[in-house]
């Protein structure tokens, strides 16, 4: 039950917090930053007390299972599962959730409950994207886990809310019912196969199928996961709702959300499909490259200092895509480190994008300069999730990022050499958003507040998880390693390698 109790948590919790407005207009983030607490200290303790894999899921490495029977006639179950993979997202996402409650504590002024309650609805959501294994059960998260996102947007965004909400619903919508439809398509092959219908993930590996029709099908997953990612070309929804997001909202969408797309490819694409999969790698890598390069240049170009953390991420999350199509544990590894570093140093800079908002009323950075010297501690702050994000030796985006091109070199050197001018371009755009806001000439003269102790409290716990991960990243790597994926998806890799 403990599967459930994490999600029931955030969902109880959200209307906790919700309620709590009534008695006092400033509780309810008190509120939800105490559920959010409990959830990850309840996580904690039960990933603590696990001695090996459950005995309970059907096949694989799961640490903890559930099943219990929902709508039996059409195979539809509730059932959950936990590995080192969805472990790892699910304590990613309490403590980004934790973080975004914090990052809006004196931002919004007007229907706070129910601010909190949508924010921890889409936690909600999210942790069920990562622990489901009935694909109904996880399309139903899926689909719920944008809801609120959509009103976080739409309700307390900025100018163009409406926009950029009606964009970003649009896009995870279409890409959503492609999703739907591959999923029924699956199910009704394995009817066809067997003569039973069956949403599970451990009944749906096996299903037998033509390679034309596994490649069709994979490519409605692929879609459905590469929207959300993003990636090229279907990206363009990312800068205009992290944009126009509310301080909270862009860290729930760079650090959590877009994690759900890399799950959905690692878990499902590649290991429902394995030989489709192989066969459509060189054209996933590609537009991972592509994604690598294209969101390095448009982010060199930006003004807004949300855009450009915003296009920064598609190019960071390119990375993601080549390291799960490369097809060898070095990369896979890169990528899941690339996960969790790049939902640190992503959050902090979204964090302190929307500190400068709320202090200056302006995202544009030829408004600022020379804001260092009055504001000492969050320019200290930016500089090291800059140098963090363009991958500093000794912190956790070079582990990811090196180990993405390690394992990719093996596979493709020239797309790998490609890929990693991304590297360089990092570096450029990064310095750039320092030098513009923080340095330089100082602007009019001002009365801007610093950072605060509880600013700053949160920035440590990003600035401490980067440093981990980059001196120390052996754990996270174990982590990963001790995930379950379909049971023929390295022995088709390793076959074509040696092919």
């Amino acid at each position: 039950m403990a599967l459930v109790n994490f999600i029931v948590i955030l969902l109880a919790g959200g209307v906790l917090a919700g309620l709590s407005e009534r008695i006092n207009p400033t509780l309810p983030r008190r509120v939800s930053l105490a559920v959010i607490l409990l959830d990850l200290v309840y996580l904690l303790s039960v990933y603590s007390g696990l001695d090996g894999a459950s005995a309970q899921a059907p096949q694989g490495n799961w640490l903890l299972y559930f099943h219990h029977t929902w709508i039996a006639r059409f195979g539809i179950n509730i059932e959950l599962a936990m590995d080192g993979l969805s472990f790892l997202m699910s304590a990613l996402t309490l403590v980004l959730g934790a973080i975004a409650v914090v990052s809006s504590w004196n931002e919004i002024a007007r229907q706070q409950g129910f601010f909190q309650a949508n924010i921890l609805w889409t936690l909600a959501g999210v942790l069920g994207v990562f622990l489901a294994l009935d694909l109904f059960l996880f399309f139903l998260f899926w689909e719920v886990m944008l809801v609120p996102m959509y009103l976080l947007i739409a309700i307390w965004g900025h100018e163009d809310k409406a926009y950029a909400s009606m964009k970003f619903f649009i896009f995870t919508q279409v890409s959503g019912l492609l999703m739907l439809l591959s999923i029924l398509v699956l199910v009704n092959l394995h009817h066809s196969a067997t003569g039973s219908y069956s949403f599970s993930y451990f009944d749906l590996l096996n299903t037998p199928l033509q390679p034309s029709t596994a490649g069709w099908v994979m490519l409605g997953f692929f879609i459905a996961f590469l929207v959300k990612l993003p990636g090229f070309p279907v990206h363009t929804w990312l800068p205009d709702a992290h944009t126009q997001a509310p301080t909270a909202g862009s860290v729930i969408l760079a650090g959590i959300l877009l994690k759900t797309g890399a799950y959905g490819l690692i878990r499902f694409t590649v290991s429902l499909f394995p030989a489709a999969s192989m066969a459509f790698a060189p054209i996933a890598m590609a537009l991972g490259a592509a994604g690598v390069i294209y969101g390095a240049v448009l982010a060199f170009a930006q003004t807004d200092f949300k855009r450009l953390v915003a296009y920064s991420s598609i190019s960071h999350m390119g990375f993601v895509l080549l390291g799960v199509f490369a097809w060898n544990s070095l990369a896979i590894q890169g990528a899941i480190m690339q996960m969790v570093a790049h939902g640190f140093s992503t959050a902090a800079l979204f964090m302190i994008a929307g500190a400068l908002q709320q202090r200056l009323h302006t995202r544009d950075m030829r408004q600022m300069g020379g804001l260092w010297a009055r504001m000492p501690r969050m320019g200290a702050m930016t500089m090291f999730f800059v140098v963090a994000s363009l991958g500093l030796p000794g912190l956790g985006n070079f582990v990811a990022e090196f180990l993405v091109l390690l394992g990719l070199f093996k596979v493709d050197p020239v797309l790998c050499a490609i890929a990693a001018l991304g590297l360089i371009t990092a570096a450029i755009y990064s310095l750039m958003l320092l030098q513009k806001s923080f340095q330089g000439e100082p602007g009019p003269d001002r009365q801007i507040k610093d950072f605060g102790w509880l600013e700053m409290g949160t920035m440590a716990v990003m600035v401490i998880g980067l440093i981990w991960l980059g001196i120390y990243p052996q754990p996270v790597l174990d982590i990963a390693a001790n995930s379950s994926f379909g049971s023929s998806v390295m022995e088709v890799a390793t076959a074509s390698l040696v092919k």
